[in-house]
């Protein structure tokens, strides 16, 4: 039986639609009297508070890159006049810039919807792996712990043998931190003569920071018995999205709206199509509007098995910089990866060319397929490839093996803007 933090994530898409428009009028008004930055850009652009009045006005105002902020906080220190220095600020964390962000105090609900959908709850001891030190990572999510009820064995980021110390001696049942160090830990407790099934009673995992690879998710979950979990966040905004039990996509959490947009334009894109995260956290001090993470995803708008009704993203495709744009529509290196899956004993190499004003999308395979079977490769790589990254291919090439050389880039783009 599914278990909810609160009634929030199961509202209907009308209370839905009704709660994100009264809390985005609200931070709007709050915003526009308490903080000089909003009240600077609203007024510059002519904008004012009573012509944002819904999550569809939000694309009057400017999406604010990461780097955005570094500089404006730079201009205006510390917090760029987005916060209200009059109100009662809990803890103030740093982030690499540097960026200064002000947390609220320990009412915050930070991070405890992720770890309520991971089954995390009162009766668990939860080594807490993230850093404490003036990042928001390991306090926050500490406090997320705390607020699903669970004791927290803060240990930051101590050596692998004295967080293998900890999980034994206070028979620590769950871990959250990056999956990269779970494992570290796991092989320093074989190392130490330790059979993990057997010596530790570590069941439940919810990771951050870095990515989970399918591969590691199965040597956790198959080989060590942990049930696994993904959260995603931006220290700028908190916690975004996390997995439920079904594990198929993120739920978004309630404190935050979310916009999928052209990072070139600011526009949303269309249900499915890939764009950049951009996030808006309902926060009555620090009144960050439309913060672009970098990160690119898609949103997943279907009814999740576990009763949660909230939009879902379908993970991080990778960020911006990475991810080359073909007729509208973003081509991400992970996307491929995902494709590349598909095909054992397979290379592929994606060319884009520009042929009047349309962009044209070549694919050459390299297989040592049979005769045979290649018109049944073509079609069923087609077909996946426009599942996944959701653009027709235009051209696809069989070639023989050694064709594609091992160093070849995986994306080739021709196209001149001249």
């Amino acid at each position: 039986m599914t278990t909810y933090f609160d009634d929030k994530e199961t509202m209907s898409k009308d209370m839905r639609r009704e709660y994100y428009n009264q809390r985005l009028v609200e931070m709007v008004k709050l915003g526009y009297d308490r903080s000089s930055r909003v009240k600077n850009m609203f007024d510059e652009t002519g904008i004012r508070p009573v012509d944002i009045q819904s999550t569809d006005d939000l694309e009057k105002l400017p999406v604010i890159s990461r780097e955005k902020l570094v500089e404006i906080q730079a201009e205006d220190p510390p917090f760029g006049g987005f916060a209200d220095n009059k109100a009662s600020i809990g803890r103030i964390f740093t982030s690499p810039g540097p960026v200064y962000e002000p947390h609220l105090g320990s009412d915050d609900p930070l991070w405890a919807r992720a770890y309520s959908a991971a089954g995390f709850k009162r009766g668990d001891v939860v080594l807490n792996a993230f850093t404490y030190h003036m990042v928001a990572a390991g306090l926050t999510f500490h406090g997320g712990l705390n607020r699903v009820g669970a004791t927290v064995v803060p240990s930051g980021s101590s050596g692998t043998q004295q967080q293998v110390q900890l999980i034994k001696d206070l028979n620590v049942t769950g871990y959250t931190g990056t999956p990269s160090f779970l494992m570290a830990i796991i092989k320093k407790a074989e190392e130490m003569g330790h059979d993990f099934n057997k010596d530790f009673r570590v069941k439940r995992a919810s990771f951050g920071a870095e990515p989970l690879p399918p591969s590691l998710r199965r040597v956790f979950e198959d080989e060590y018995g942990i049930d696994t979990y993904q959260m995603y966040g931006a220290t700028e905004v908190g916690d975004i999205a996390y997995e439920c039990s079904e594990k198929n996509a993120w739920h978004i959490c309630e404190e935050v709206f979310v916009e999928i947009v052209d990072p070139d334009t600011g526009k949303r894109v269309g249900p499915g199509s890939l764009g950049e995260i951009v996030v808006t956290r309902f926060n009555p001090v620090f009144f960050l509007f439309r913060f672009g993470t970098g990160d690119l995803s898609s949103i997943v708008d279907e009814t999740c098995p576990c009763g949660r009704t909230s939009q879902m993203l379908k993970g991080i495709a990778g960020r911006v910089g990475d991810a080359v744009k073909v007729r509208g529509m973003f081509v991400a290196p992970s996307q491929l990866a995902r494709v590349g899956s598909q095909f054992s004993g397979t290379r592929f190499q994606l060319t884009i060319t520009r042929t009047g004003h349309r962009d044209t999308l070549s694919v050459r395979v390299e297989t040592a397929e049979q005769a045979s079977g290649l018109e049944t490769l073509k079609s069923r790589f087609d077909k996946i490839f426009q599942e996944i990254c959701t653009v027709k291919i235009d051209a696809l090439e069989i070639v023989g093996p050694g064709t594609i050389g091992d160093d070849a880039p995986l994306m080739v783009d021709e196209r001149s803007w001249k």
